[in-house]
C-alpha cells in the first residue's frame, strides 16, 4: 500500500476510536465484496453494526466474543441494503486479507483510544 501523505493531531483526535467485544457474526449475503454483518457491544454507548470484509481469516463463530477497535463517529453506511454504523480496523495484507486490531488485555466495552 502507498503511503500517505501528512496530517495534523486535531484531524486524527477528531476520530472517536473505542473498543467494543463482537455479539454476533453473520455472512453478509448482499455484499459486493465477501463480508460479515457484526453486532459490536460498546458499554454506554450501545450495541452498533458493521459491515466487515474479514471472511479470508475469519469464521463466524471465530468472531464471537472477540474484542475489537472501531471507529464510531463516522456517519452510516448501507451496503448491500445493511446500515453500517462503526468502521472495525484492522491490519491489510498485501491479498486483501484483514487481520483486526484488538486490545493486548481486557479493557472496559466502549473504552476510548488515544
Amino acid at each position: 500500500m502507498e503511503r500517505k501523505e501528512g496530517t495534523t493531531y486535531d484531524s486524527f483526535s477528531a476520530l472517536d476510536v473505542r473498543v467494543g467485544k463482537i455479539l454476533t457474526a453473520n455472512l453478509h449475503p448482499k455484499a459486493k465484496k465477501p463480508a460479515y454483518q457484526l453486532t459490536i457491544d460498546f458499554g454506554a454507548l450501545g450495541v452498533k453494526k458493521s459491515s466487515a470484509q474479514l471472511t479470508v481469516q475469519y469464521q463466524p463463530e471465530d468472531l464471537i466474543g472477540r474484542l475489537v477497535v472501531a471507529v464510531v463517529n463516522f456517519p452510516p453506511r448501507v451496503i448491500g441494503g445493511f446500515t453500517s454504523e462503526v468502521l472495525v480496523l484492522g491490519a491489510v495484507h498485501e491479498d486483501g486479507a484483514v487481520t483486526l486490531l484488538t486490545p493486548e488485555r481486557a479493557v472496559p466495552l466502549g473504552a476510548p483510544i488515544a
